[in-house]
């Protein structure tokens, strides 16, 4: 699964800082294909307490959880749509990824320069999304001068894509972003073919001081991310990225010891990976044998043949059947000889949807 999501965010808010730990908590490279990646992606394990529990029913050789993207976007400047500091480089990045993660400083530290001289995460959200609304109206003017032609000449398609172009012009002219306005379902398929910054989804990264970790809701600036994401639909993901650079370093014991006397459940982490696996609209299917246990990532609404195919080409192209029990089905009956025996583990054929949490064994025949 290639979806990534990419970490934006101004000078000195903490986003090299939260890289960083993403980096050292690093999956083991070798567990997964085509590992081969650039220094601005870091993959990560993506934590799933479902996969502890069926290593502890099935006890296999191994157990290999799945992993997810992250990409290290090129800082920004203002005026990076007109290519100032790495505003190019910067965009590019931008388009290459399937959603943004874009950290905010919340935090306030006299030896860490802002800047713009203030703390102020309004103002940093705003300045990154000016520069992405200016590019995305520059590449919708340009496509509505062409577009227009067309609809003159009474185009259907054109027509359709000529009122979807007017109003993305109109609110990216009024400092709306695309994700914000109000599209129908089919005028929504028109804006994803443009491949628009600002239609990407987005998630905001609330980041604050050590202090304020525990209670994060007293912390002013990360209320006024929360009133401002609301606006977008958008989560808001509290962590302190000083503090997640120390636990990447330590073993998972350790980590959950630290953690515990923080008086954390979760660390910020673990919580971004779950967000931006959610918010791409990802989910995990397990295999489940002697040889490992093993987690997968799919597309949400994706049939069984398109899910075996994750495994190898040659189980979607073969597919026949996919034996399927779903994860709280299999946990309670405590083994998969109990489930079949209970009627919990189904036949599925070509036209079935997978869901999250299933348990698939597929049959398949080259």
């Amino acid at each position: 699964m290639a979806l990534t999501a990419g970490i934006v965010g101004l000078p000195n808010v903490g986003k090299s800082t939260l890289f960083n730990a993403i980096t050292q908590a690093g999956a083991e490279s070798a567990n997964y294909p085509f590992c081969t990646i650039d220094p601005n992606v870091g993959i990560v394990e993506v934590p799933d307490d479902r996969l502890n529990k069926l290593t502890e029913l099935v006890k296999p050789k191994k157990t290999i959880p799945t992993a997810f993207e992250f990409t290290d976007i090129a800082g920004i400047v203002q005026g990076a749509s007109k290519g100032e500091g790495l505003g190019n480089q910067f965009l590019s990045h931008i388009r290459q990824v399937d959603a943004i993660c874009h950290v905010v400083r919340c935090f306030v530290d006299e030896n860490i320069t802002h800047v713009s001289g203030i703390i102020d995460p309004i103002d940093d959200i705003e300045i990154i999304n000016l520069e992405l609304i200016l590019a995305d109206l520059e590449s919708v003017t340009k496509r509505f001068q062409r577009v227009e032609k067309l609809a003159r000449q009474k185009d259907k398609a054109a027509l359709a894509e000529y009122d979807v172009l007017m109003k993305l012009k109109d609110g990216l002219e009024n400092d709306q972003s695309a994700r914000a306005l109000d599209f129908t379902e089919d005028q929504w398929k028109v804006v994803k073919q443009l491949h628009l910054l600002t239609s990407k989804p987005i998630l905001y990264v609330a980041n604050v001081s050590e202090d304020e970790i525990v209670d994060p809701e007293g912390n002013e600036y990360v209320q006024k991310v929360k009133n401002f994401a609301a606006n977008e639909n958008a989560e808001v993901i509290v962590v302190c990225a000083k503090i997640e650079s120390e636990i990447a370093e330590l073993e998972h014991d350790e980590k959950e010891m630290f953690l515990e006397e923080l008086g954390i459940n979760e660390s910020g982490l673990d919580q971004l990976i779950k967000a931006s696996y959610q918010l791409l609209g990802l989910a995990t299917y397990f295999t489940a044998g002697e040889q490992e246990v093993r987690a997968w990532t799919f597309q949400e609404g994706i049939k069984a043949p398109q899910a075996a195919g994750i495994i190898h080409t040659d189980f979607e192209r073969g597919f026949i059947r996919a034996e399927t029990v779903s994860y709280h089905d299999l946990v309670e009956a405590g083994a998969m000889a109990q489930a079949k025996e209970k009627g919990n583990v189904r036949l599925e054929g070509k036209e079935y949807i997978v869901r999250d949490g299933d348990v698939i064994h597929f049959r398949f025949n080259v």
